[in-house]
């Protein structure tokens, strides 16, 4: 039989001893934890009540960012060419859904449209913030708001609101200059982390957009604005229960953008492009401000603001004649014979005399090839003003080689071609204009074969306009309105002001570095091209305004090798067809505006497709401008009224032009008098001189 060990003291003071100390133990281990206890609630009521006061209603209390109303884009006259509108939309909060997929296939019933995305949905749904709404579909119409509002009880965690989205009421006219908007991605959230820049926090919020392209992108954070935000109170799992408007901070909307063009102008030039692919740039004379710069064709920008379907876009992206390519400032053309000009200048600027004449039969032999005319006749005996007047290509091959290609490049560039221009936008193309510097550089650059020699027989393609020279439609517009301006070396302007400061006028450069009287021969062989009736492009070129006229010249540029000719059949395959170019300025007797028009791949030339474009999209800027019209609108001088002559007779024509067989005479000087000015001059004629009748 075992029995419990026992503890046996042999004194009854030791038993009692051993108790106290133990019970002193406890107790002042009890002591000491009250101790502890009473000083830790001290710190936390007393020394860090605030602290922990601020903690708690951080955790009662969520601040959520407000994306701000994005800035405005007007054109001169205050029209609202990029804004924002009213837009539903309906939001999935993840963390309040009992089942996403449940959810989305509940959604998919009632907006069928989604199923498509359902992908992309899931994605940025699990990418975002807990409890953050990301948008499913924007756009919603009043149908489709009504029904998901309807459902709502059975779509835990799907709301339906209205938010602002950008909008482009003129679509496609603005949408290479203005760009578009799109939600910000890792590129651009990478780039600013690589800039050492802070991300800002409103870039994750899932209904912010970033410019893209144009000034969108260009004036991106003025546009921006600054983010508000509203103070919300959330339960224990984050959900919203009230919201502390005290608490809330108003965004403050983004600067507006005017610009210079005009809006009729933009839309005008889009609508007589047709289906046609080019550029187009209007200019003002006096001061530079772009009134309209198009690409055709264009797309709708509204498309980009939610996110473009892939089938849209790859077919915008692989159609053939390239709707999202700047074809303004970025696709580049060889100029053809508006190039003219520039060698003409170059050519006076080597002392050459206008009056010095060429014979024309048709073209022209040099080493072992002949570089053809494109009139095969030939046009006869041709000084400047002629050469100009009828685009001679023989005039120009036999003269080029004695100012050389490095002078013809100088006078290129004093007239703005090979350089770019600080418009406020991106995406600009310099061009080629080619010197015997460019060819060495270009030959050791690419390690052609070639040495980088320049043969005189290549200066016979660049006087015309073709070769190695490649220039975009604002360069032959710069050109065109320092030609006619004839004092400025004009820039353009693109953007007027930002946020109601105004911008520098393109008016406040230099001056033109190229005598007046070497202008006055060439604006008068523009003037010829128009208002002659021999011109390449009178027919084309009359505005039926008054006594306003154009100065112009056409231009046909190969797109592509004839051999030995100068001209092939014309293809009826688009990609193979020739360029058609005019670029033009009005009044002639008082300049005003310039425009320069380029077609690619025209089903005929530059005087039966660019220029009659070009006289609309000018008659369309002369009358709105209220000095035009005064001029336009006031009465003919007595003296200028005649009897309408006989169906066949000779007349006069709407814009004052001879017609019928007077016009004919009026080209043959009288034999018993000396000649005298007619519709057809001889000779270089003065800038300044009245316009031919």
């Amino acid at each position: 039989m075992s029995s419990e060990p026992s503890i046996f003291f042999s004194d009854v003071n030791e038993r009692q001893g051993s108790f106290l100390r133990r019970t002193f133990v406890l107790g002042g281990l009890t002591a000491l934890g009250g101790l502890a206890l009473t000083g830790r609630l001290a710190q936390l009521q007393v020394f860090q009540a605030q602290q922990y006061a601020t903690l708690a209603s951080n955790n009662q209390f969520n601040f959520r960012l407000v994306p701000p109303p994005r800035g405005r884009v007007l054109d001169r006259n205050g029209v609202v060419i990029a804004g924002n509108r009213p837009s539903f939309r309906v939001l999935v909060v993840r963390d309040e859904t009992k089942d996403l997929d449940q959810t989305l296939d509940l959604l998919g019933r009632l907006l069928p449209d989604t199923v498509d995305r359902r992908r992309s949905i899931i994605r940025e749904v699990n990418a975002a913030p807990r409890f953050s709404p990301v948008p499913v579909k924007s756009d919603l119409t009043w149908e489709e708001f009504a029904k998901v509002n309807l459902y709502a009880n059975e779509l835990p965690g799907v709301m339906a609101d209205m938010n602002e989205a950008r909008f482009y009421p003129f679509g496609g006219s603005f949408a290479h200059v203005i760009g578009y908007v799109a939600k910000p991605n890792d590129r651009d959230i990478k780039s600013i982390e690589e800039k050492g820049e802070k991300v800002p926090e409103i870039l994750f919020n899932p209904g912010f957009r970033i410019g893209r392209q144009g000034v969108e992108k260009a004036f991106d954070k003025d546009l921006r604005g600054e983010a508000g935000g509203n103070r919300v109170e959330v339960d224990a799992r984050g959900r919203v229960v009230a919201e502390d408007i005290g608490g809330s901070r108003p965004a403050v909307p983004g600067k507006d953008i005017m610009l210079t063009l005009d809006s009729d102008v933009q839309n005008r030039a889009l609508e007589v492009y047709g289906e046609e692919s080019g550029g187009c740039v209007v200019m003002d004379v006096r001061n530079g401000d772009i009134l309209c710069m198009v690409s055709a064709p264009s797309f709708d920008p509204n498309l980009f603001v939610g996110g473009v379907p892939g089938k849209i876009y790859n077919a915008l992206r692989d159609y053939e004649r390239k709707p999202l390519l700047d074809k303004a400032i970025y696709g580049t053309f060889p100029p053809g014979s508006t190039f003219k000009m520039t060698t003409a200048l170059a050519l006076l600027d080597a002392g050459i005399s206008p009056t010095e004449r060429v014979s024309c039969s048709g073209g022209y032999r040099y080493g072992n090839r002949t570089f053809r005319c494109w009139r095969r006749g030939g046009h006869g005996s041709m000084d400047m003003h002629n050469a100009i007047k009828n685009s001679c290509d023989t005039y120009f091959y036999h003269m080029c080689n004695r100012a050389g290609v490095d002078r013809i490049s100088k006078i290129a560039h004093e007239l703005g071609f090979g350089q770019t221009y600080e418009i406020g936008i991106a995406g600009q193309s310099k061009g080629i204009v080619p010197s015997t510097q460019w060819k060495k550089d270009y030959a050791a650059a690419t390690k052609w074969d070639d040495d980088g020699t320049w043969y005189p027989g290549e200066t016979l393609s660049v006087s015309i306009g073709q070769g190695a020279l490649a220039v975009n439609a604002l360069q032959l517009a710069v050109m065109t309105s320092r030609i006619a301006n004839g004092q400025k070396a004009i820039h353009p302007r693109l953007v007027k002001s930002v946020g109601g400061e105004e911008r520098p006028s393109g008016a406040a450069f230099g001056d033109l570095p190229i005598p007046k009287e070497h202008l006055d021969i060439v604006r008068g062989g523009m003037a010829a091209v128009a208002n002659d009736v021999t011109g390449t492009a009178y027919r084309a070129s009359q505005l039926g305004l008054g006594d306003i006229q154009m100065a112009g010249k056409t231009g046909t540029a190969q797109s592509r090798d004839y051999g030995s000719g100068s001209r092939g059949p014309r293809d009826a395959v688009w990609t193979r067809r020739d360029h058609a170019l005019f670029v033009a300025f009005a009044p002639h007797d008082a300049p005003r505006y310039a425009i320069a028009l380029i077609i690619q791949h025209a089903p005929a030339g530059g005087a039966a497709d660019a220029a009659p474009r070009a006289r609309e999209i000018m008659k369309t800027v002369l009358l709105k401008d209220p000095d035009m019209r005064a001029r336009i609108e006031r009465p003919l001088p007595p003296e200028a009224v005649v009897d309408a002559p006989d169906e066949g007779e000779a007349g006069v024509g709407p814009g004052g032009e001879v017609t019928g067989q007077a016009a004919v005479e009026a080209l043959q000087p009288a034999a018993s008098a000396p000649a005298t000015p007619t519709a057809a001059p001889t000779g270089p004629v003065p800038y300044n001189s009245a316009p031919p009748q």
